[in-house]
């Protein structure tokens, strides 16, 4: 039987003490690494360190949660079904590390509905039969927990355009989810061993928010820093190459244009037409107007990692 706790009269830090106890639903894309926003470094420490939840009470969220309603009663209003609230945190029977916490669950039928809200910009990822990965890894983590055979999802695209999807429980996908959860609930969060850090833009967020205080001291670090500096110069050195590479063949594809400004082959199409751009002057205005442009100055500051080698006596 699905365990659960009824979170109506909990308080949101409440909530957020019980969620810290198990993966949600929203936890499985990160920890599959289909999710672009959250790493599984970042996830690690925000369920080991609930201190380092980063604040995320933006205006896409506060909408999300504003527009759910709305969602909801169009989704009943073009299907004809019926939704109602769960009130509950939802633990699966067997690994209790699995937590859930749905939207709605359709009234007569062993299915929940998944209601998101999204800019016009993402549409495309929701055309045919397309689903953005980290939602359906989502719904199939809910479905592994409540043992629901089917879900709906439904999205609001730029608040004009109302697409809904029917899910079929997928019983290959929820095994991946949960070998993948359980490692790493039971192999890092339990644990206490950091997953490796990517190179992904959240990592990269997430570990400048971490350490945005500074110490004015120098350490010493490990011998496997010596190996990661000498990684990144050799990263450097083959983008180097690999740009300058790239520049010979254009300008090989460039010269076999010539005058011409396009041309093909059976497979691909090359032109090489002239383009205007116009680019503001900007060292001409600070020299002419520096007195105006003052005021619109904004200072910003980022830690900057510098590497430098160092050059010992023979």
């Amino acid at each position: 039987m699905v365990q659960h706790i009824n979170v109506r009269d909990l308080s949101h830090e409440e909530w957020l003490q019980h969620r810290q106890t198990g993966i949600g639903g929203s936890d499985a894309g990160t920890i599959l690494g289909v999710n672009k926003w959250k790493s599984k470094t970042q996830l690690f420490f925000e369920k080991t360190n609930p201190e380092l939840r980063q604040d995320i009470d933006n205006e896409y969220i506060y909408w999300g949660n504003v527009l759910e309603d709305v969602v909801a009663k169009e989704f009943e209003n073009r299907t004809g079904k019926r939704v109602r609230r769960d009130n509950r945190m939802l633990r699966h029977p067997e690994h209790d590390f699995m937590l859930a916490n749905l939207d709605r669950v359709v009234v007569g039928e062993k299915a929940l509905l998944e209601c998101k809200t999204t800019s016009q910009y993402n549409k495309d990822q929701w055309e045919g039969d397309e689903i953005p990965a980290q939602y359906l890894c989502q719904v199939q983590h809910y479905m592994a927990v409540t043992g629901y055979e089917k879900a709906y999802i439904a999205v609001l695209c730029g608040g004009n355009n109302y697409i809904w999807k029917e899910i079929e429980r997928d019983e290959e996908l929820i095994d991946i989810i949960i070998e993948a959860e359980k490692d790493f609930w039971e192999n890092h969060v339990q644990a206490g061993v950091i997953p490796e850090i990517d190179g992904s833009d959240a990592t990269s967020d997430f570990i400048n928010y971490m350490y945005k205080d500074i110490d004015d001291e120098e350490v010493a670090l490990s011998e496997d820093a010596d190996t990661l500096l000498k990684a990144i110069e050799a990263c450097k050195r083959d983008i180097k190459e690999t740009k300058e590479l790239q520049a010979k063949y254009e300008n090989q594809l460039k010269d076999q244009l010539g005058h011409n400004i396009a041309g093909k082959t059976e497979s691909y199409l090359v032109t090489w037409k002239p383009q205007k751009r116009k680019s503001l002057d900007s060292k001409r205005l600070k020299e002419e107007q520096a007195d105006l442009i003052k005021g619109y100055y904004k200072e910003s500051e980022t830690r900057v990692l510098r590497v430098k080698q160092i050059r010992r006596e023979q």
